[in-house]
């Protein structure tokens, strides 16, 4: 038996078998109206997981202790057709919006139907799609800073052009679509037909396992029967065609359609087909104007041609629309991070405090500090993973990840600072403020609508368990049945000794790198040594994710708090590699602040590298063990009387998760057309 292990061999090798057994899974479980249980739940989520690597990735060799810092150095430049393209576009973007009032979309909480048409009227609803199909074919960075513009009159604009473009039906047709679809489809739309994706159901949030929305395949094989609902349908209350994903029941041989175990599949469907029905229009703490529903589907007939791709492939489909589809979301927490800084510094000057500005009182001045660095640091880790994803070269899907996660989390702290330092006004509306007669800034608006960027496309609890499983894919390749917790003592032996050849190449590797030669990288200055440290952290965070495996093997996927202390160290990491590699972008360029964007690049680090030894160090020191034993007992109830002493106006107010009714809904259909 060889010992050296090929770990995206091994995965593809089992990756037909385990999208087969998920199928069977949730379909079983549709059928049979059970929930499915933490392995089976495990078995479609691993099913649905992209598991072959054709191409580089910076932040996945980061993970392995493989600083290849060629991978994203020199940042890759848009060709001068997608610039002049872009650049054209964003100025036409930037007429329409001074024509719009972000004040009286959160007053009325809707987007006026003529400023969705003014967008149309420009293109800003094919802004990813393909020219041949009517759209124009913008790189991902023209189409972030684009959000950028939208997301900064108004973040709902921004959430309903990014819903429909980089998970609505475009995205996926683009990607999985047959070349009919495609005609049909994506020129409408291009045109302004807006769009939506279905997934979460009011008990199924990322555990697709629990899916209990069902279509079943007619007898003719002309078409598929949907029953079900889904909540949380964004732009679902004004859309024309949403993609959905239902639960294909198994099946015989009809028509065209050969007999299967069905399994999740996507279904692109027209919203005025009889038996659905937007039952209800969903208010939120922020996005105030964002159509999102609750849309149920009883006997609801979609043409077979309508699925895209094949039965059982939805969750790739899914996962895949996202990997890049992500970006949209650190787009627009750069815009928020960089507005937060304007207010900051002007508000810092013009207001004084014992006899001095603000900003000056190092209380204050280290905050703006840490906004400043970071607004950079923002716009840096959306610019460069989008140039990366636009050269296509590189398999971005980690970093579209990554700058997700880190973006949503960052650019809120930078939000919730703006809001201190702005003080009673940062607490108080942006109409209230402009009754009595001051600037109308929407501090308290922005902390609101930046809020669901740590939930939107995956929580942050998720990407960490998301980011954590492709960050130790190589060493549950590599170990086998090491990391299977059913396994025998003999198949544990049998992999123990395999997994010895990988380990005994990779080991090495990290005891030494470029990281501890100070001559290393001396050709970008002060940042040199920046580079030097991300470089030695990265084999370092190797060592102790091998550790971690080594401690708990099968058990590590449980120890959630230790991955997402590791996921969060190479964030770090990548946003300090991204700001060095945007930093030295800027100065070959000669753009705008090219001369000061190094020292704001040094100046992140620094904090940067604070962070990053703050977890380290908790990576072992820690309360995670008792916290959760301490979690069980709470649970268990055995500390009731702490909740003493307080009213609960939500008691009796309905169950946790309204179970779906069986008849059909009786509520009106909320659904409007807005073209």
């Amino acid at each position: 038996m060889s010992t050296d292990i090929d770990p995206a061999s091994a995965a593809a090798a089992t990756a037909e078998a385990a999208t087969a057994e998920a199928a069977s899974i949730t379909t079983a479980s549709a059928a049979e109206g059970k929930a499915p249980g933490w392995e089976e739940s495990r078995a479609v989520a691993e099913a649905s997981r992209q598991t072959d690597w054709e191409r580089p990735s910076f932040a996945k060799a980061l993970y392995l202790g493989d600083f290849q810092w060629d991978l994203m150095h020199p940042v890759p430049e848009p060709t001068p057709e997608d610039a002049e393209r872009g650049e054209a576009f964003l100025a036409r973007l930037r007429g329409v919006l001074a024509t719009m009032d972000g004040a009286r979309i959160e007053a009325e909480d809707r987007i006026p139907d003529e400023y969705l048409r003014s967008l149309a009227d420009i293109g800003a609803f094919g802004m990813k799609i393909p020219a041949e199909y009517g759209g124009l074919g913008l790189s991902l960075a023209y189409y972030g800073r684009a959000l950028m513009l939208v997301g900064s009159l108004h973040p709902s604009i921004g959430a309903l052009l990014s819903a429909h473009q980089s998970i609505g039906v475009p995205e996926p047709v683009k990607m999985f679509g047959s070349a009919e679809q495609k005609r049909q489809f994506l020129p409408r739309c291009a045109a302004g037909a807006v769009t939506a994706f279905l997934l979460t159901e009011p008990d199924v949030g990322s555990d697709p396992a629990r899916l209990t929305t069902t279509a079943r395949l007619s007898d003719d094989g002309l078409s598929y029967v949907l029953d079900g609902s889904k909540l949380w349908t964004t732009n679902g209350v004004i859309a024309e065609l949403v993609v959905i994903m239902a639960a294909v029941l198994p099946h015989g041989a009809a028509g065209d359609v050969p007999a299967g175990k069905g399994g999740i599949t996507a279904f692109v469907v027209e919203m005025d087909t009889p038996g659905i029905t937007v039952e209800n229009r969903n208010s939120f703490m922020g996005l105030r104007g964002l159509e999102n529903g609750v849309t149920r589907f009883d006997g609801v007939r979609v043409p077979a041609a309508n699925r895209v791709g094949r039965e059982g492939q939805g969750l790739k489909i899914a996962l895949t629309t996202l990997n890049t589809g992500r970006l949209s979301i650190p787009a627009m927490c750069a815009a928020g991070a960089k507005w937060s800084l304007k207010i900051a510094r002007g508000w810092s000057t013009a207001r004084v405090q014992w006899g001095r500005p603000i900003g000056e009182h190092e209380a204050v001045a280290t905050k703006i500090a840490f906004m400043a660095t970071t607004a950079f640091a923002l716009e840096a880790v959306f610019e460069v993973s989008a140039a990366l994803a636009d050269a296509g070269m590189k398999d971005v899907r980690i970093e579209a990840a990554l700058a997700k996660l880190w973006s949503s989390e960052m650019a809120y702290t930078v939000a919730d600072e703006l809001v201190q330092i702005r003080g009673g006004r940062g607490y108080e509306t942006a109409a209230s403020l402009r009754a009595r007669g001051e600037r109308a800034v929407p501090a308290e608006q922005l902390l609101r609508d930046l809020r669901i960027n740590r939930i939107f496309e995956g929580s942050t609890e998720i990407m960490h368990l998301l980011i954590a499983r492709e960050a130790v894919d190589a060493h549950l390749a590599a170990a086998g049945d090491l990391a299977r917790a059913d396994a025998t003592l003999s198949e544990k032996a049998r992999a123990a000794r395999d997994a010895s050849g990988f380990y005994a190449k990779w080991l090495p590797r990290l005891l030494a790198g470029e990281g501890n030669d100070p001559r290393a990288y001396r050709g970008f200055g002060t940042l040199a040594r920046h580079l030097r440290y991300v470089e030695r952290a990265s084999r370092r965070l190797a060592r102790h994710t091998f550790a971690g495996m080594g401690r708990w093997q099968a058990a590590l996927e449980h120890r959630q708090a230790f991955l997402g202390r590791v996921v969060d160290i190479g964030a770090e990491l990548f946003a300090m590699a991204a700001v060095c590699a945007w930093s030295e972008h800027l100065r070959a360029a000669g753009a705008d602040g090219a001369e000061s964007a190094r020292e704001l690049a040094e100046a992140f680090c620094e904090q940067a590298r604070r962070r990053v030894e703050a977890l380290f160090a908790a990576l072992w020191d820690n309360t995670d063990d008792a916290d959760r034993r301490l979690a069980r007992r709470v649970l268990d109830g055995e500390f009731t009387w702490v909740e003493d002493g307080v009213l609960d106006p939500s008691e009796g107010t309905g169950p946790w998760i309204a179970p779906r009714s069986e008849d059909p809904g009786t509520r009106p259909d909320l659904h409007r057309d807005v073209r």
